[in-house]
């Protein structure tokens, strides 16, 4: 039997992590020239949220397909689909037909986030997982350097298609890197996929989108995904093979993390969605400066998860998450404080490299204490159903925060929405009438200024719910959660 050549299929994950995050930094910084191009601002919020919504609908999915069937094919699967539709993107004439190949990117991403993950929790035992999960997490650092830079010199210089295009070489050599170095032995047996489960699961999370984005004008969505997500939820306790086993919930290292990811991931997509906008149509900085502001937090964020995964055999996980969500609370409060119209770039710089230490304490601490909860076979389900919870945070906090932006920027009807996509253009407006550009602004400012304390809210009800972190006992002098199985092969 052929052997997985360990090094090589790390760095593949890596590539596979890499493109997610570059494309999340780049995406960022050329948002507010895909507006002023296409137009429609009114559906800013919704590139983020498709892409991020159609990732969560198939992340538990996904991960029960890797338990079943094995972790390669799901892998190659979900590449492949994100660098067809990322070239899709990129050639996208019209902000509808963007967001329809961003949806598709996210079926895509799904498999990417949860299975890359699941494997490298299968390659490495949890004393080297505590390491290497640390060190994994360089790839983001690496992309939050090149990322602001490389899509404001491509904005500048080519056009705001390219940032889709850069995924395509990249995908395929890590498409290489796995189809000839990656061997698994899977035992297949006959199995029922939940479909039930799968749908309820789905239209929930649409339903509960909607009914989120229509809050203050359309609450219909809200009691359509109470109805779906309960019946999600009886389903699951009586299937065979569910989407998402609710017995993992008996565990209390696995709920806390559920609910503390979910919530400081819509801080942190809100962040990275609202801050380069801020940057650019308030404060009048280029799509580079703008994405630029990300970079702080996306350095803090794997340098911090470096040394956590260094401390984590010795302090456990509580104090890792408790701490990073403290500085997560301290970055948000600047944020949401000092953001005002006349304020120094200092500010966001500040704020987010707080945040990103933060999260980098913590994401790797939570991350870990899922996959030590549970043996292989639950492992691939267990890493998706945390993934699920954050990426589901993400979803819900960007499409909170952009109904609350459509919201003020529609609150006066002699502004026409044609107006603030101007706003975002390269000459920031000046060709509107003067009580136009101001009305547009301050309506601009003060939205993301509610976004903002949004953002910092979701940071400290993170922090309360990982207050309640179960404290782990160490045994002979390392930390586990409940049993570490080892992979299979």
């Amino acid at each position: 039997m052929r052997t997985t050549h360990r090094p090589l299929i790390t760095a593949a994950l890596a590539l596979s992590l890499f493109m997610a995050a570059l494309e999340m930094t780049v995406v960022s910084t050329a948002m507010p020239t895909v507006v002023s191009e296409l137009g429609g601002l009114q559906s800013y919020a919704w590139v983020f949220t498709a892409y991020m919504l159609s990732s969560t609908i198939t992340v538990p999915i996904y991960g029960k397909l890797s338990d079943l069937y094995g972790r390669k094919p799901i892998l190659l699967f979900g590449i492949g689909l994100f660098i067809a539709s990322s070239f899709a993107s990129g050639l996208s004439t019209s902000m509808n037909m963007l967001i329809a190949f961003r949806t598709v990117q996210g079926l895509g991403a799904g498999a990417m986030q949860t299975v890359s993950l699941t494997i490298i929790g299968d390659l490495y035992t949890l004393e080297e997982r505590a390491k290497v999960q640390g060190a994994f997490s360089g790839v983001w650092g690496l992309a939050g350097l090149v990322g602001p830079l490389t899509g404001g010199l491509i904005v500048k210089y080519l056009s705001w298609h390219w940032v889709f295009f850069i995924n395509v070489p990249v995908g395929l050599a890590t498409l290489g890197l796995l189809l000839g170095f990656f061997h698994e032995q899977v035992q297949r047996k006959p199995q029922k996929l939940d479909f039930a489960g799968a749908a309820l699961l789905s239209s929930g999370v649409v339903a509960l989108l909607f009914g989120v984005q229509g809050l203050g004008r359309n609450l219909l969505g809200l009691p359509v995904a109470l109805v779906l997500l309960v019946a999600f939820v009886f389903v699951e306790r009586k299937a065979a093979e569910p989407i998402i086993p609710m017995s993992i919930f008996k565990l209390p290292a696995i709920t806390i993390s559920s609910v503390a990811g979910a919530l400081f991931s819509a801080a942190m997509f809100g962040a990275t969605t609202y801050v380069p906008l801020y940057v650019q149509g308030v404060l009048g900085g280029s799509p580079t400066l703008a994405g630029g502001m990300i970079t702080p937090m996306i350095v803090g964020w794997p340098v911090a998860s470096m040394v956590a995964g260094r401390l984590l055999l010795r302090t456990g996980f509580r104090p890792l998450i408790i701490g990073g969500l403290g500085l997560s609370v301290i970055g948000t409060g600047l944020m949401a404080l000092l953001l005002k119209p006349n304020a120094s770039l200092l500010v966001p710089q500040l704020a987010m490299g707080l945040f990103g230490v933060g999260l980098g304490f913590t994401a790797t601490a939570l991350l870990i204490a899922v996959q030590t909860s549970v043996g292989w076979e639950l492992r691939g389900v267990a890493t998706a159903s945390h993934m699920f919870f954050r990426t589901i945070g993400g979803v819900l906090g960007v499409g909170l925060m952009g109904g609350v932006l459509v919201s003020q920027l529609m609150k006066d009807p002699r502004v026409p929405i044609a107006a603030a996509n101007e706003l975002l253009g390269p000459e920031h407006g000046r060709g509107l009438p003067p009580e136009m550009l101001r009305t547009l602004s301050g309506a601009l400012g003060t939205g993301l200024s509610i976004n903002f304390w949004l953002i910092c809210a979701a940071a400290v009800a993170a922090f309360a719910a990982g207050l309640f972190f179960p404290k782990v006992k160490r045994d002979s002098g390392t930390t586990v959660s409940v049993t570490d199985a080892a992979a299979p092969h």
